[in-house]
């Protein structure tokens, strides 16, 4: 497993086109796009990585992936009343399904829908309650305590997330709000901007490639049907409208962000966490991507079959 990271984290080094950083938030605009990492945690407790895998970056919307889990504790099925389960098919911060759709996400993975899903989480409290207790479940997931929210990119996505806001209040206005729109809109930008690395990332998404399970703690996080349904979603819909193409080139369950991290499951074998800034045209990490599918063309770890 060593020698195949090693040889993806060179290749990845030696590719020309790297993609772009988010501008839009200027947090993440200041980021040296020539950086790249992967992690890869097995069950038995065995954890590879090549590149810089010690270093922090804002997980953005892979987060998405940890409160969708929360909410489906609190609420469980009822959930889907809220938000959908079908791919989007449109940009991620797109408004346009919604007016259609009568203020109901597509799926919890676009922002709309994970904003729904802060409000799930919320029940009334106040965002650095709701805050606090999602840093607390990823970081039980990881195992790890150091894990905490950039403030800086924080303060970044509440002053230029206009269109976020947008989203929010056009939501509100069917009536599908609980909560404060404001109080919300701080919550979902704060639990977009914690800080991990991909050692970390992989380790946390375990139990997703688990049945379920955290195989670091054995403590169950979910039962194993609701992860075979957390990795489903992740294949159809965790790279927005690019959820086709990497499922058609890698062939795994995954969610990215814009700041250029992936989690990526293979059930019952790994979970895999990368991380490049630059991202494509769609806003997934280019090498990103590019390096999860020469792993999965080296291991034959696809879902589809080797």
């Amino acid at each position: 497993m060593q020698s195949i990271l090693d040889e993806i984290a060179q290749q990845m080094a030696q590719s020309a086109e790297k993609g772009k950083v988010a501008s839009y938030i200027p947090q993440l605009a200041k980021i040296d796009p020539n950086q790249f990492a992967i992690s890869v945690a097995l069950p038995n407790g065995e954890t590879y990585s090549a590149g810089c895998a010690q270093t922090t970056f804002s997980i953005q919307s892979v987060s998405k992936v940890f409160t969708l889990t929360l909410a489906l504790g609190k609420l469980g099925e009822a959930i889907w009343s809220r938000v959908g389960r079908e791919p989007s098919g449109d940009p991620f911060n797109s408004i346009v399904q919604l007016e259609h759709e009568h203020g109901k996400p597509r799926n919890p993975f676009i922002n709309a829908g994970a904003i729904a899903i802060a409000d799930i989480i919320m029940q009334g409290h106040k965002p650095k309650e709701s805050l606090a207790e999602i840093v607390q479940f990823i970081r039980f997931l990881a195992n790890d305590e150091s894990i905490v929210i950039d403030e800086k990119v924080a303060r970044s996505e509440v002053e230029t997330g206009t269109r976020n806001a947008s989203l929010a209040y056009f939501m509100a206005s069917f009536g599908h709000f609980e909560n404060d729109v404001q109080a919300v809109l701080g919550t979902y930008f704060h639990h977009c901007s914690i800080a991990m690395n991909t050692h970390q990332l992989a380790t946390a998404g375990l139990f997703l490639a688990h049945n379920g399970i955290n195989p670091t703690t054995g403590y169950a996080v979910v039962s194993p049907q609701r992860a075979k349904r957390i990795n489903a979603l992740m294949l159809m819909c965790g790279h927005y409208d690019g959820s086709g193409e990497f499922a058609f080139r890698v062939g795994l369950p995954g969610k990215s962000g814009v700041g250029g991290g992936i989690l990526a499951i293979a059930p019952g074998k790994a979970s895999i966490a990368v991380w490049s800034p630059g991202l494509d045209v769609i806003g997934n990490s280019k090498l990103g991507t590019e390096a999860l599918e020469l792993f999965a063309s080296k291991t034959g770890w696809s879902v589809f079959g080797d």
